[in-house]
């Protein structure tokens, strides 16, 4: 056992933050975190948290730069105040699709912030779905890399859908939405398309009958809502009835909500992971909470008890 459990929150995503503590019990620990004139962040920690088991919860996205910034500066003042170990709970992880050289001089980037992290003093990670889940691999450190399956599985139970198609929109989310088949034991297709620019994608063609069928489409982010978009036009194309989209982090950027909109997705389903500001009245996605399968998994760590059981 480690030292007192003790969360603290970023400024992130605060209500996420609110709902972890309140589903363990735990209230959020005291902290400062202000800017200078200039833009620089100041962090300081208000209370004693010398041998702590202490977790750090800040996504990423949006402003990931800032975000970031921020997480690191929290958990070094923390290893400078003596936590015995501080693991960051980073719901969704940035700079994640930069996981590669897929170009000529192009950065690593989720290995960079993967260094950065590690530099700063994480002890642990917690994150929730990956975008690729060999980024773990770039960290010499436990990484608990939950998914939200549990907390959709709930919903569509709720909902009852009549004998649902998964749908992968690229091959990418393939290991995603594979998992939703093999838990809830339904059928799976997928979309293939080609990407034409930085913003821009076109799919070609699906891989699977959707013919007459109720659709849910399964990604893991959705940013600008391209590839949701094209996918979910060429499986009306190809007869699909009903189209619904269940993502984990609903970044919702740019375009993304006027492209929905107009789209053929009859409903869009997303967690909590992400601070999701949208400012169109017309448009409401639905948003399931990751708070308790967080908490659980807080409380699973600080206990030296399993993790992937809350999953497998």
């Amino acid at each position: 056992m480690h030292g007192e459990l003790k969360i603290f929150a970023g400024n992130a995503n605060p209500e996420l933050c609110r709902r972890i503590s309140e589903s363990i019990g735990v209230p959020l620990g005291d902290r400062m975190v202000s800017t200078f004139p200039d833009g620089e962040i100041q962090v300081r920690i208000l209370e004693n948290v010398r041998g702590g088991d202490v977790f750090v919860i800040q996504p990423t996205v949006p402003d990931p730069n800032e975000s970031l910034m921020e997480l690191l500066l929290l958990i070094d003042a923390l290893k400078r105040a003596s936590a015995q170990r501080v693991t960051a709970v980073v719901p969704c992880y940035g700079y994640a699709r930069q996981d590669r050289k897929d170009l000529p001089r192009v950065p690593i980037s989720a290995k960079l912030v993967a260094n950065l992290l590690t530099a700063a003093g994480t002890d642990r990670l917690l994150t929730i779905d990956l975008h690729a889940g060999q980024i773990q691999g770039f960290f010499d450190i436990p990484v608990d890399n939950l998914n939200a399956f549990p907390v959709f599985k709930q919903y569509i139970e709720g909902v009852r859908l009549d004998s649902p198609t998964i749908v992968s929109p690229d091959v990418g989310a393939m290991k995603l939405a594979s998992l939703f088949c093999t838990k809830l034991d339904l059928p799976l297709a997928t979309v293939d398309k080609r990407r034409v620019g930085d913003y821009e994608v076109e799919a070609t063609t699906v891989i699977g009958d959707v013919k007459g069928k109720k659709v849910i489409l399964v990604d893991d982010i959705v940013s600008t809502a391209g590839s949701l978009t094209a996918a979910a036009r060429i499986l009306r194309e190809q007869g699909a009835e009903k189209i619904w989209a269940f993502v984990v982090h609903g970044i919702l950027v740019g375009p993304a909500v006027e492209r929905i909109k107009k789209s053929q997705i009859e409903r869009l389903v997303i967690t909590d992971s992400v601070r999701t500001e949208i400012e169109d009245p017309d448009f409401e996605p639905t948003v399931l909470s990751v708070a308790d399968l967080l908490g659980k998994a807080i409380m699973r760590i600080h206990k030296n008890e399993s993790v992937s059981s809350l999953f497998w």
